[in-house]
């Protein structure tokens, strides 16, 4: 047979055999509209879960086949018996074809009436805004809230102690409807326009996590709240172009580094109205923090942290909502910055109260006396608390999530409540990866969540302390063997060392890798204390996404320098303090220069980064400060000038503007923008209300200033997140790529 014959017999088996190879189906490839589109590669949850005051068993929402609504059952933690809590038919209005939807629900603490959250509306980045509705469970009286106030302008409802009464904000005031009569007093009366009641200015929402404004004494009888005066912040506007044929401009008060802050205060009235009486604390209101306050219980007392500008020192009050005596009975401060934590429980009759500090060097939770003089640590040992699940006084024990041997897993440990003892791991071995658990208040029972970078959410109800494993809630068994169908290469997890540390680092192949050819090296960065990218946990967004771009002949790395939110201790964190932008990218900068030593098989010709927001940032910042290593970048939503950003998260790391204005302009990468040496890409939302369209604007100038060619990519009044509209996550992914191909 000659060699063309040969061939042609050859080409016709090939197309003979191939037709009867088996074909992965179209809704199970790694296509961008699997990813993005179809949901094709979406993780199944479970819940949302509350555990019941008892701790014998578990409330969730399910959907009623019958009717199509959604219905409130309970889960008998030891038997799994099945029981309709609040059906379908009893959340149907009078009048009404459909139940209400449930995106939160409340039980009033006798268990007589459950609070309905439907209808909901966002709140810059969170629906907090809708409407509320009571359900009386023993004669099934469905009531909605607020009548005669504007529909769905409702916010953070809540029972009364005793359960008679509901509180809401409602356009910035605060309102108390009593629950039998349907009576509503409007007990503040000052709210709207700059002053707001109850709630909270963008900041606080997105930089201290205070969304909820007003708290119900533990009588019932007063209500303590936050009132903030916005009239000193400047005002930003967002400009939408498209919704009408003339522009409209949003008014967004924001705070930028070195601007005045809202004059925020505490005040408490009468639960049935009258005057606020107002708590004096010390210091200028508009450069101080009221991070936290709440009663403590069985009390008349507030327990209150006021945090300085500097962020670096929390001073901790007791007030006495009567007589509005203060007193500051605990102050923590630090060289460089505090975080505020949520995990103050009161102990033995509210004689001590739980307390998280970094005082050792290590995150860890104490023991403290009601009046601050007694400070005993409970967790003990060279390992970060990373949360706390459960504290569990009548058991004696501390449930929370450290990571000791290895900072990109997460488990479950627990410390006796008397400082006595060792921590005691209670995540059995064998399973590596993340941990989660929410646990009832006794610590016996647990939602627990499982998983790795090559295994989805495992969710299943546990017994405690011994781990046993109930009941599989779901296993995403579906989904897992999609993902394994896909036959790609799992992450690789090593470490780097740069000579100041040993970092974090994963590494994702292409399938069909090949050692001895040379690939692009693409790099995925975010770099900032905010968060981390290399964690051995479920990534179902980048993830997929990043395996995608290796199958398309790149080798993807990921770094977590010096100052990530990584359980690394104290010192790791703060050494970030003061050079947003430097040392991250330095740290990057020696990270890929050792990599692109220490693997051979990577191009250093071909070296692209990207990242999203602080991401962002720190993708130009390499580029401009290291254009030999980095030829290729995207930048989305990110901050070109650190001074445009928001004063709580940019003054907390980099320190007031007057003492560190060297440390703002060599962390601003627009300041370096005349290094651009290669192919570069920006995006940004034109509504973004986090990292404003202006940064992006001002890097545009900066670049042609200087005569750099570049790429640019707006997307009209998205946000941050560049999610809002019709195909919008797609036709991002599907422009990225097109750059990464034609650039990388």
């Amino acid at each position: 047979m000659n060699l063309r014959a040969a061939l042609k017999t050859a080409i016709l088996l090939f197309i003979v055999s191939a037709t009867f190879l088996p074909v992965r189906a179209q809704s199970d490839a790694l296509t961008l509209e699997n990813i993005y589109s179809n949901g094709a590669f979406r993780s199944k949850g479970f819940g949302p879960v509350r555990w019941m005051k008892d701790s014998k068993g578990y409330s969730t929402v399910e959907t009623n086949k019958d009717v199509g609504g959604a219905e409130i059952v309970r889960y008998d933690a030891q038997t799994g018996a099945r029981s309709a809590l609040v059906t379908a038919k009893q959340l149907t209005p009078d009048g009404a074809k459909v139940p209400l939807g449930i995106d939160d629900y409340e039980w009033s603490e006798d268990n007589s009436h459950i609070l309905i959250f439907t209808n909901t509306k966002k709140v810059w980045r969170y629906n907090t805004r809708g409407d509320y509705w009571v359900l009386n469970i023993a004669n099934g009286e469905l009531q909605q809230l607020g009548k005669g106030l504007d529909a769905s302008t409702l916010m953070f409802a809540k029972f009364s102690p005793d359960g008679t009464r509901v509180g809401y904000v409602s356009k910035q005031n605060i309102y108390i409807e009593d629950i039998a009569t349907g009576k509503i007093a409007q007990i503040t009366t000052d709210g709207g326009g700059n002053i707001i009641n109850g709630t909270f200015d963008w900041v606080y929402e997105e930089e201290l996590d205070c969304r909820d404004g007003f708290r119900w004494s533990p009588d019932g009888k007063t209500i303590a709240y936050w009132q903030s005066d916005t009239k000193n912040i400047g005002t930003f506007y967002l400009i939408d172009n498209v919704s009408d044929i003339y522009s409209k401009p949003i008014p967004l008060p924001y705070p930028k580094v070195g601007t005045k802050l809202s004059a925020v205060k505490v005040g408490v009235i009468p639960a049935t109205g009258g005057t606020t009486k107002w708590l004096e604390l010390p210091g200028d209101p508009t450069n101080n923090y009221i991070a936290r306050m709440d009663f403590i219980p069985n009390s008349n007392e507030l327990m209150i942290q006021q945090l300085n500008r500097l962020q670096n020192t929390n001073k901790v009050w007791i007030a006495n909502a009567g007589t509005l005596s203060l007193n500051n009975i605990l102050t923590e401060t630090d060289s460089a910055f505090l975080d505020i934590h949520d995990n103050i429980r009161w102990l033995d009759g509210e004689k001590y109260f739980t307390w998280t500090s970094e005082r050792d060097g290590w995150r860890h939770l104490y023991r403290v006396s009601r009046d601050g003089k007694e400070m005993k640590p409970i967790t003990k040992g060279e390992f970060d608390v990373v949360n706390i699940d459960c504290i569990d006084p009548a058991g004696g024990y501390v449930y929370y999530i450290a990571s000791p041997d290895s900072f990109t897993e997460r488990y479950l440990y627990r410390s006796r409540l008397d400082g006595t003892g060792t921590a005691e791991r209670v995540t059995p071995a064998g399973t590596v990866g993340h941990h989660s658990y929410q646990m009832s208040d006794d610590a016996k029972w647990a939602i627990h969540t499982f998983n790795n970078s090559t295994t989805p959410n495992r969710i299943s109800l546990v017994h405690l302390p011994e781990h046993n494993e109930v009941k599989l809630l779901e296993d995403n068994h579906e989904l897992k063997a999609k993902y394994d169908n896909l036959g790609l290469k799992p992450k690789e997890f090593f470490k780097v060392d740069i000579g100041d540390d040993k970092l974090d680092a994963y590494m994702i192949k292409p399938a069909n890798f090949d050692p001895a050819k040379k690939y692009p090296l693409l790099f995925y960065v975010y770099g900032e204390p905010a968060g981390t990218t290399v964690q051995n946990s479920w990534d179902g967004g980048e993830g997929f996404w990043h395996q995608y771009l290796a199958q398309k002949g790149y080798v993807v790395v990921s770094v977590d320098n010096r100052g990530t939110k990584t359980p690394r201790g104290h010192k790791w964190r703060q050494s970030i303090y003061g050079q947003i932008g430097i040392l991250a990218s330095v740290d990057q900068s020696k990270a890929a220069t050792e990599i692109l030593r220490k693997f051979d098989f990577l191009d250093s010709k071909r070296v692209g980064i990207w990242g999203w927001s602080g991401g962002g940032q720190m993708t130009l910042n390499c580029m401009f400060r290291y254009p030999d290593i980095y030829k290729t970048g995207i930048a989305v939503s990110f901050v070109s000038d650190q001074k445009l950003y928001d004063a709580t998260y940019q003054e907390r790391y980099m320190g007031l503007l007057e003492t560190n204005s060297k440390g703002y302009f060599d962390g601003s990468p627009i300041n370096y923008a005349k290094n651009l040496r290669g192919n570069l890409f920006i995006i940004h939302g034109t509504g973004d209300d986090n990292v404003h369209y202006q940064s992006f604007e001002m890097l545009i100038n900066e670049l042609i200033k200087n005569n750099k060619l570049f790429s640019m990519m707006s997307y009209p009044m998205r946000t941050h997140s560049i999610s809002e509209g019709a195909n919008t996550t797609l036709h991002l992914r599907r422009t990225m790529e097109k750059f990464w191909l034609a650039n990388l």
